[in-house]
């Protein structure tokens, strides 16, 4: 996996509105082979060409960061990663001042929820032979976590964000299916008017769905179980386009794993849905993904892993590099590229 040094100047603060520029008006890096070249997003349109295919991920972020109470009555923060199919929770505690996970905590322990729930750490999660920062929890009466989070929850953020944003700052403009602890952010800077002139260029935008679990930017683990589903128009249409030699162009790393996911190694993708583990990476390169919007990642972030697997490790570090020496800027509220490989 590539290394870098992002200097502190480089993490995006803030949404770009607060500074005046629109969704649409972060820089976008166009990384190919021959060329990496400088643009707006808006330009997004003309980096492509008609007959090339461009999947979003249509989850919408849920309010899921709330305080909660320690049994020695010290309040932390708590992040909802989701739920399970037998109905336990997924979560992640935080330290009290929000600077990383809480790594000492132990099976058994209680934190009492707002409205006075008190919630169980079970096990560890996803393997519960080894704890680790997520955790299997369940609550000691039957909760409806959707309207507690309305009631109580506010978006996850970081130590690098200078302020609180509210939930709209954390959706895409297509988002209609809510379910992601964290935002796609990959799709943050697509417009309706960007969504216009994609398909007006004979460019067709087609949905999947993945709920995006809680990552972890200070431990720089790989993704954690998700629910996602590809759709059978999705699946014909990513396959006709493979086949056509046109690009599939996957918006962000959440939409590169629903739909590899969905696509066996003879290259078809299918109509799916439930959970994937999968993880790409050198012993499993892309199937059906040829191109990739992306936003940037941080230094041996899993996700640099995936962009590899659709881009290849030359064009990734290239690009990483460029990135750095133009001052472009990193998250959720930053920059952008695309890889045309």
């Amino acid at each position: 996996m590539i290394t870098f040094a992002l200097p502190h100047e480089a993490e995006a603060t803030a949404p770009p509105e607060v500074w005046g520029t629109p969704r649409d008006g972060v820089r976008l890096m166009a990384v190919r082979p021959d060329a990496i070249t400088d643009h707006v997003f808006h330009d997004l349109p003309e980096q492509l060409e008609p007959g090339d295919l461009v999947v979003v991920n249509t989850s919408a972020t849920l309010p899921a960061r709330l305080v909660a109470t320690r049994a020695d009555g010290v309040a932390v923060p708590l992040h909802v990663a989701g739920t399970l199919d037998d109905g336990d929770w997924v979560v992640e505690v935080r330290r009290p001042h929000n600077d990383g996970p809480d790594l000492r905590v132990e099976p058994g322990a209680v934190l009492t929820l707002p409205g006075g729930t008190r919630l169980h750490l079970v096990t560890g999660h996803p393997d519960p032979r080894h704890p680790s920062r997520l955790w299997r929890a369940r609550p000691e009466r039957p909760v409806d976590l959707g309207d507690l989070l309305a009631r109580h929850g506010q978006p996850i953020r970081y130590g690098y964000l200078t302020g609180t944003f509210p939930l709209a700052a954390y959706q895409t403009v297509y988002a209609t299916e809510p379910g992601s602890a964290e935002m796609a952010s990959a799709g943050r800077p697509f417009t309706e008017a960007v969504l216009v002139r994609l398909m007006a260029r004979g460019i067709p935008v087609v949905p999947i769905v993945l709920h995006a679990g809680v990552s972890s930017p200070e431990l720089h683990e790989p993704p954690t179980p998700e629910r996602f589903a590809v759709p059978e128009v999705t699946a014909r249409l990513v396959t006709s386009t493979g086949e056509a030699g046109r690009r599939v162009v996957a918006v962000g790393t959440t939409v590169t794993r629903a739909l590899e996911t969905a696509t066996d190694d003879d290259g078809v993708t299918r109509a799916t849905s439930g959970w994937t583990d999968l993880v790409l990476g050198p012993d499993r390169p892309a199937r059906a993904v040829t191109g990739l919007i992306t936003g940037l990642h941080a230094p041996e972030a899993s996700h640099l892993r995936l962009l590899e697997a659709v881009a290849g490790p030359d064009l990734v570090a290239s690009a990483y590099r460029a990135a750095v020496a133009a001052h472009y800027l990193w998250h959720e509220f930053g920059d952008s590229m695309i890889f045309l490989p």
